[in-house]
């Protein structure tokens, strides 16, 4: 099970390390040249290859995960911020500064544009593709194999922890309503789930060594994606994005550095 959806659009067709690079670029742009605006533009580029990938409504759900995650940081940093002195509005007792507000603004732009970038590369991409090409690349196998792992887990869990609720759902036991009776119904998925991801592990590592996956020899692949002409001029692109980014800090930290 894998968060990987293959709808046969142009993104599923590329390479499979050009939307890894493609995520790496818009998460390390903004940061790189320390403008807001740019976190705006590279979160609307991940929603535009959403979109185009038919993958748009699969990466929803991580917004409405992280707005009570952003809820929390402007609320935390519009009141504590150290740097706090202009008050712009209060709530009762609560005092709200600009300067807070600002930063936690730029928390929340980054948060988002880490997770469509990162959701462009998981639902896009194969990760078993992913992790052979780097292996042809020279990767270890066991890296490898750590790396899928991961990727792996998370959607295991979930399925099993809806295939738990359904069960319990089907012998009329109470699992919708209120907050308070969710949490009371989702506490003893806790254990089941996890012990279930731990024996899969398990199990999945006996398979692999009874196929030999410990063996020193070098592994053969039955086929190899290629580069096309979209994956040619994504990867220079980000390349050459990062480059004048990073050239650009340079010359910033030089000035700041010499005082000019």
């Amino acid at each position: 099970m894998q968060l990987y959806q293959n709808r046969g659009t142009w993104l599923n067709r590329l390479y499979p390390c050009t939307m890894a690079v493609y995520a790496l670029t818009a998460i390390l742009l903004p940061l790189l040249v320390g403008k807001r605006w740019l976190f705006v533009v590279t979160i609307l580029c991940s929603l535009a290859l959403l979109w185009s990938g038919k993958v748009f409504f699969r990466a929803l759900p991580l917004f409405g995960f992280s707005i009570t995650l952003v809820v929390v940081i402007f609320i935390i940093q519009g009141m504590f911020y150290k740097q706090n002195q202009t008050q712009v509005f209060h709530i009762f007792m609560a005092k709200f500064f600009r300067e807070g507000l600002l930063y936690a603004l730029s928390l929340g732009l980054n948060l988002f544009n880490m997770l469509f970038a990162f959701a462009v590369f998981v639902l896009t991409t194969s990760i078993d593709e992913f992790v052979e090409e780097l292996e042809q690349m020279g990767m270890p196998t066991k890296m490898g194999y750590m790396i899928i792992a991961v990727f792996q887990i998370v959607p295991q869990m979930l399925g099993t922890k809806d295939a738990i609720i359904d069960a319990q759902r089907s012998r009329g036991m109470e699992v919708d309503g209120n907050l308070w009776l969710r949490i009371r119904a989702t506490l003893p998925l806790v254990s089941p789930v996890v012990i279930s991801a731990l024996n899969a592990s398990r199990e999945r590592a006996m398979a692999l060594e009874v196929r030999g996956f410990g063996r020193k020899t070098k592994k053969t692949y039955l086929d190899r994606k290629e580069k096309t002409n979209a994956d040619r001029v994504i990867l220079w692109m980000c390349g050459l994005i990062l480059l004048i980014a990073f050239l650009w800090r340079l010359v910033k930290w030089g000035s700041f550095l010499l005082g000019i």
